[in-house]
């Protein structure tokens, strides 16, 4: 009977989860191939929307072989396939923006410089003034460079990165002070750093229980109660707010996420700076995926608790939040 009852649970979570892959997808579509959208009202029903429509059907196969395949585990499996995808992605996007930062920095630096005309020819260094050139030559290469140490590395980073904005924000101090130089692109090192540590390890401080709980009624719990609760706010709130972040961030060309990433948007100091402020807006996006993926891991898990499975999953230090 309870594992009737989970593969409801698991047609909704992987649902979910298969929908906004085919939302992404969809959305690749249409502005890398100009797809019309299906969820247009202006415009009519094309081949294009029919491509699109069967992206949204084939994801709702997908979940449904998995809870199939799934049928005999426990919803803990579930919940651990879940994160350690997530971790993934979270784990590649480190090393991404570690070596766009590393890179970019350079570049803006022989930019302002001047270094470039000494080495390259007058049109290749006018094509370091280009975002759309170092976004699609230097940024894209890195990217998936990125993603491909992310399958051989085990470690998240987070600590390393925090030692390398606390680095960089003393290396300011001291060319500032001490050699009266600054530039702007060394601020925006720091920024681009500083963001993506807080907004990727954001869903592994949810799996880790690490945000701050202002539920005083919560720590006074029965274990089956907090399941249950913490399973019904994974929905409401959690993947709610997560879902609300990618359907409105990615609807659109003109969206808060997809303008700034087609244009290769940079900030109003310009070439004085580095060519990242597209990267930001996505750091959204990231976000708001990877919060997603984990509140339905925790999902699972919160009602693998409340149905009392075995092999319940102890955080190491439990804090009074």
């Amino acid at each position: 009977m309870e594992n009737k009852i989970y593969n409801y649970y698991r047609l909704f979570g992987w649902s979910i989860l298969s929908t906004v892959f085919a939302f992404l997808v969809n959305n690749v579509l249409q502005l890398s191939f100009g797809f019309q959208s299906i969820f247009s009202v202006d415009d009519k029903f094309s081949i294009t929307s029919v491509v699109e429509l069967t992206v949204y059907l084939f994801s709702i196969i997908i979940a449904s072989i998995l809870v199939l395949k799934f049928n005999k585990k426990s919803l803990r499996f579930d919940s651990k396939i879940l994160h350690n995808f997530n971790v993934y992605i979270i784990r590649s996007c480190f090393w991404v923006i570690f070596l766009v930062g590393l890179v970019d920095i350079t570049i803006s630096f022989l930019r302002v410089e001047k270094i470039f005309e000494l080495f390259l020819s007058k049109e290749l260094t006018s094509q370091f003034t280009r975002p759309v050139f170092v976004g699609s030559f230097i940024h894209i290469p890195l990217i998936i460079i990125g993603f491909i140490i992310g399958i051989f590395t085990r470690t998240l980073g987070f600590q390393w990165l925090s030692l390398l904005i606390v680095a960089s924000e003393l290396v300011i101090v001291i060319t500032r002070f001490i050699f009266s130089y600054e530039q702007t692109f060394m601020g925006d090192l720091v920024r681009y750093w500083y963001a993506g540590l807080f907004l990727f390890a954001s869903a592994y401080t949810l799996y880790d229980e690490g945000h701050v709980r202002v539920d005083i009624l919560y720590q006074g719990l029965k274990e089956k109660t907090k399941g249950l609760v913490n399973s019904i706010g994974s929905i409401t709130l959690g993947v709610s707010t997560s879902l609300t972040i990618i359907f409105i961030g990615f609807h659109g060309k003109q969206s808060i996420i997809n303008s700034p990433v087609l244009n290769f948007e940079i900030t109003q100091q310009g070439t004085v700076g580095m060519f990242i402020k597209y990267h930001l807006a996505l750091f959204l996006g990231i976000f708001g995926l990877t919060m997603l993926i984990q509140f339905i891991s925790y999902f699972f898990e919160s009602l693998a608790d409340y149905y009392g499975e075995k092999g319940k999953r102890i955080i190491e230090s439990q804090i009074g939040h």
